[in-house]
């Protein structure tokens, strides 16, 4: 099944999981590099080069490269599941909801929908993260709260355009019941949609987290993530821009991987 899936993705697609699953195992085989501490400060070997005793060299406090990026990197990526799961449930269950029931339930979803939108998705993360500073969950919480409202208006819109079609109608009148209208005529309409926002939806929480993390509203240090490491290093650019560099890199290939991935299949 796996084989067949990746067989059906196009070459954009195929190049954009490639990377992200380098940066998985990256991040899952850190301690293969025999460097676990991305925490403990050694002074005397600040910004040590990369290579012998550090693969990635260190950073300003002598901290390991490898492990802060290993651990920057798995925090990403577990956030931006975590929201992509969340939201994509959330805004999947409401579309659908909403469609199918119309009504006080269409019109109370569109208010909610309409008034979380009049504030920019960034402004509210800032928001919700400036209320309990340092907080992954707050996090979390925002960034999925920001994201499910394009599930949501785009999962509505398509099955307001099926719910009363042919297909649906005959398999009610034949008694089948609401999952199994959602199983066999609804998810299959919506699935490529849900997918593409999904994968837009990971690189879009990646983003949000590494610029709250650029104005310090975000993780506190000593924590390791990818925007909080661009905004310490940045005043040592002269003096080691390999250590800028490393995060830099990470974050793009990160959204590019996203973005590739979320392109049409073949």
């Amino acid at each position: 099944m796996i084989r067949h899936g990746f067989i059906r993705l196009s070459g954009a697609q195929r190049l954009g999981l490639v990377v992200l699953l380098a940066l998985m195992l990256f991040a899952t085989l850190e301690s293969l590099f025999g460097e676990h501490d991305g925490v403990r400060q050694t002074l005397q070997n600040r910004f040590a080069l990369p290579g012998g005793e550090h693969l990635l060299g260190t950073d300003q406090f002598g901290r390991s490269m490898v492990a802060r990026m290993a651990a920057a990197v798995r925090l990403s990526f577990i956030l931006s599941l975590s929201c992509v799961l969340t939201s994509a449930v959330i805004g999947t269950g409401f579309g659908v909801w909403a469609a199918w029931r119309g009504g006080w339930v269409d019109h109370g979803l569109n208010f909610l929908v309409n008034t979380i939108l009049a504030l920019p998705g960034l402004v509210l993360v800032l928001l919700c993260a400036a209320l309990v500073p340092g907080s992954f969950f707050m996090l979390y919480f925002a960034i999925a709260m920001t994201l499910w409202v394009e599930y949501f208006r785009i999962v509505r819109a398509t099955v307001l355009s099926i719910i009363n079609g042919p297909q649906i109608q005959s398999s009610t009148m034949l008694g089948f019941g609401r999952w199994y209208l959602f199983r066999r005529h609804i998810w299959p309409s919506i699935r490529h949609d849900v997918f593409t926002l999904a994968a837009f939806g990971a690189a879009t929480s990646v983003l949000t987290m590494a610029s709250v993390g650029f104005v310090y509203v975000g993780l506190k240090p000593p924590a390791s993530e990818l925007g909080l490491m661009i905004v310490e290093l940045f005043p040592y650019y002269a003096d080691a821009p390999w250590a800028l560099a490393q995060p830099l890199v990470a974050l793009f290939m990160m959204v590019l991987g996203f973005n590739l991935l979320a392109g049409k299949s073949s």
